[in-house]
């Protein structure tokens, strides 16, 4: 179902880790500072948001929803083809999935969605055995 994935933070905006075979290496500062703002999102449905030098549009956005912590995107074209992208905030960091091409929106949303949970889940595995 996913194709490539990567980590990201807001403070300062920054790649921490990704896919080494994907696309999602190629994130940068400013696409990763666009993407992840707090104020005047709906700017986002509007101007679109470029991921890795290619565009997305944005489908949904509940990233700072409390409760849903998501954002569906597709690309556009170009290189990549159409292809589902969801974003998933775990804590201080967000999670980045996209699907290989044909894979819906929802599903990969459920899909990272659950990874986000299993992420989670194992830091506070972890935190509790120090």
């Amino acid at each position: 179902m996913c194709c490539d994935a990567a980590i990201i933070t807001n403070s300062p905006p920054w790649l921490l880790a990704s896919y080494p075979e994907g696309n999602l290496f190629q994130l940068t500062q400013e696409e990763i500072q666009i993407l992840l703002v707090r104020e005047e999102r709906e700017k986002l449905f509007l101007q679109g948001i470029t991921l890795a030098g290619t565009k997305c549009l944005l489908t949904r956005d509940n990233l700072y929803t409390e409760g849903n912590n998501t954002m569906d995107l597709h690309t556009k074209g170009q290189s990549w083809g159409n292809q589902a992208v969801t974003v998933v905030q775990i804590e201080s960091v967000y999670l980045v999935v996209m699907g290989h091409q044909g894979t819906e929106g929802g599903s990969l949303n459920l899909k990272a969605f659950k990874m986000a949970g299993y992420i989670i889940e194992a830091i506070h595995q972890l935190l509790a055995h120090f």
